[in-house]
């Protein structure tokens, strides 16, 4: 019989007035709950280790087959075999280029899905989920923040599923025009709004609803990377890229452009699984708040987050460092106060850190098209911009850093510096023949609460 993963709440520990709760969930309770009871993150309370040998018979297996072989370590008790299969298979009919810049230097491009955005990988696999999931009679509403590519990915991906209703937060003046349009034309069950703020302003209103009772009727729950079901697909392709990049079981490091933490975070549970990772590179854009506690000790949130051309990754207060957090034992709460300090030479040792400006980005986008004919855009740009500075440490190691959007949402960005219009993929065409416009709202709780319940 498989065994049965549980979740637990990030603030189990917690013995202070707002009392945190021992109980743990099974993945589907989990899934539709998003936030844990007393507000912390819901956590796997063990993480399954896999052999050598397993992770290398990965290696020329289809993306949706290792998908399978992944999550079924975490879902076997809660879906059958058969099922997963299909819905994992459904989910991901996409190609995952790899590109070799140097001998020890890889780009893996997750840009090929519907909204040619990384979030799409998990986005699809939590909404199929979902829908397997959820009670036939019982309604669902789901709330997402958003600073950029995570609104489209989750609209899109549940679009049309009967039974749940998105609704869309992002920063007015802070996302592409491409990203704009493709989230306000998604229609049918998703509604945008644009809020006149920034986007720490929306994730805070997304975060009171969860805890407003006057709001329980509508059966809450998140699209944003505070739901675990949006973690744990980001697990799967650290492992397709080391078994399809790697001949033998060499170490390697991996550089990722970081907002929320939710991207990396996958590679920090592959680590943990057997994954002979070396480092993780946690690229920041300007919103340097844990490069800055890697390197002191002391966490002090961005607030207001600063605007940085790789928008995705304007945040302040990333909701993951929750997680982090716990597994290096210290504990955070979701307003960036430190209750107790991880393990910060554990952390040291896994996790290297750092912020990059836009100048910098600029430069590594004209730098890569020069150098190796190929084109990134500024979120992949800083992944790419944090493994030069990583090098100064480390010279010989294999790295992968992660493509997390396709260049082609940032056109007027690609334009200027490169002087070339990238192409542009069938996915992002397909929204040009679409229609729609946000609703419009200031970024007072009140407003959005009289929105939610307007129906």
């Amino acid at each position: 019989m498989s065994h049965r993963i549980l979740y637990h709440s990030t603030n189990r520990n917690v013995t202070e007035k707002s009392k945190g709760i021992k109980q743990r969930f099974t993945f589907k309770q989990a899934l539709f709950m998003g936030l844990a009871p007393d507000n912390g993150l819901l956590m796997p309370s063990e993480i399954p280790k896999l052999s050598k040998n397993f992770i290398m018979g990965l290696k020329g297996k289809p993306y949706h087959k290792v998908a399978y072989n992944i999550l079924k370590k975490f879902l076997s008790t809660e879906i059958k075999d058969s099922e997963l299969k299909e819905i994992v298979k459904s989910s991901y009919n996409f190609d995952i280029p790899m590109e070799k810049l140097d001998d020890l230097t890889w780009i893996v491009r997750l840009d090929q899905g519907p909204t040619a955005s990384f979030k799409d990988f998990a986005a699809i696999l939590m909404a199929r989920l979902m829908q397997k999931l959820k009670p036939k009679n019982k309604k669902i509403t789901i709330l997402v923040a958003t600073s950029g590519d995570t609104g489209s990915a989750i609209g899109e991906a549940f679009r049309g599923i009967k039974g749940i209703k998105v609704y869309i937060l992002y920063p007015k003046n802070e996302v592409s025009s491409i990203q704009k349009r493709h989230m306000d034309t998604i229609g049918k069950n998703v509604t945008t709004i644009s809020i006149e703020g920034k986007f720490d302003d929306c994730q805070k209103m997304v975060k009171r609803a969860f805890a407003d009772p006057d709001l329980k009727r509508l059966n809450l729950t998140s699209g944003n990377s505070i739901s675990i079901g949006r973690i744990l697909p980001q697990i799967v392709y650290y492992f397709y890229a080391y078994a399809n990049i790697v001949d033998d079981f060499k170490p390697v490091v991996f550089s990722i452009p970081s907002g929320n933490f939710g991207n990396s975070l996958g590679c920090e549970f592959a680590r943990r699984m057997g994954l002979p990772v070396k480092k993780i590179i946690i690229a920041t854009n300007e919103n340097d708040e844990f490069p800055k506690f890697l390197k002191t000790g002391v966490y002090k949130k961005v607030e207001p987050a600063r605007n940085c051309i790789s928008n995705a990754m304007n945040i302040g207060n990333p909701n993951n460092l929750v997680r982090y957090f716990n597994l290096y034992n210290g504990m955070i709460d979701k307003n960036g106060i430190v209750h107790k300090k991880p393990n910060f030479e554990e952390m040291k040792k896994h996790i290297f850190s750092v912020a990059i400006s836009d100048k910098e980005t600029i430069r590594i986008i004209s730098w890569v098209y020069v150098k190796y004919d190929t084109i990134v855009e500024p979120h992949g740009a800083v992944g790419i911009a944090a493994l030069q500075k990583y090098r100064k440490y480390d010279k010989k190691t294999l790295a992968i850093c992660i493509e997390t959007a396709h260049p082609a949402k940032f056109p007027e960005t690609i334009k200027k510096e490169l002087k070339v219009w990238p192409g542009m993929p069938k996915s992002m065409r397909i929204i040009y023949r679409r229609k729609g416009e946000p609703y419009y709202l200031s970024k007072s709780y009140s407003s959005f609460k009289r929105f939610l319940l307007r129906d």
